[in-house]
């Protein structure tokens, strides 16, 4: 499937996975700021996260939106996997809350887009992201991502050593803002849709 919207089950509840690996010494990664909308998510919605059951993740429950028919129910989630196990926690959540595989949003870092750029997509590859990969491998590739820029590693830098470093400080200038757009645009896609969330936060 590519960027085109689909039918999802209004009465369904969403999961918002944020991607990203457990543990004070990866909180300020690049590879971590699917944790960093998620946790952001968590304040707007009041709640707190915690472990769910025998599921390798936390999680919070509650509604995203206004009250109404665009209230939504929602699961938001942190994998406390490590990132290429992503999957494992994610079906074990997506199967206990039976969340359609369509009402899942992945939020991710994306070395092919400058940094701070946002898109919004359905399905598609992984991108040699690990923790996409390991979620397609559990569960198909027909689910939502935010995909946040982060740019490529400068000079020769490994990739995986360019995503396990802490955002730059000039980086860090802009981040509080970049995650809070990133945390408008999940509530967006789950509010209005795929389509109209990609109009407005796609750049």
């Amino acid at each position: 499937m590519g960027d085109t919207d689909v039918t999802t089950d209004a009465g369904a509840p969403w999961l918002i996975v944020g991607l990203g690996n457990p543990g004070p010494e990866y909180a300020m990664n690049r590879h971590n700021v699917g944790f960093m909308v998620a946790d952001l998510l968590a304040e707007r919605i009041g709640g707190r996260f915690k472990r769910a059951g025998k599921a390798q993740a936390q999680v919070i429950e509650g509604h995203i939106g206004p009250p109404g028919p665009a209230n939504r129910r929602v699961i938001l989630a942190k994998p406390m996997s490590y990132m290429n196990l992503s999957g494992g926690p994610v079906t074990a959540l997506r199967d206990f809350y039976k969340v359609p595989t369509a009402n899942i949003v992945a939020i991710h870092d994306e070395l092919d887009i400058d940094y701070g750029v946002l898109r919004l997509k359905l399905g598609g590859g992984d991108n040699g992201h690990n923790g996409l990969k390991s979620m397609t491998k559990a569960m198909g590739s027909d689910y939502h991502r935010v995909r946040f820029g982060i740019g490529r590693p400068p000079g020769r830098m490994q990739v995986a050593d360019f995503v396990l470093k802490d955002f730059s400080s000039a980086e860090r200038k802009e981040l509080d803002y970049l995650v809070d757009r990133a945390s408008d645009a999940v509530e967006c896609l789950v509010i209005e849709g795929l389509e109209r969330a990609q109009g407005t936060y796609n750049s």
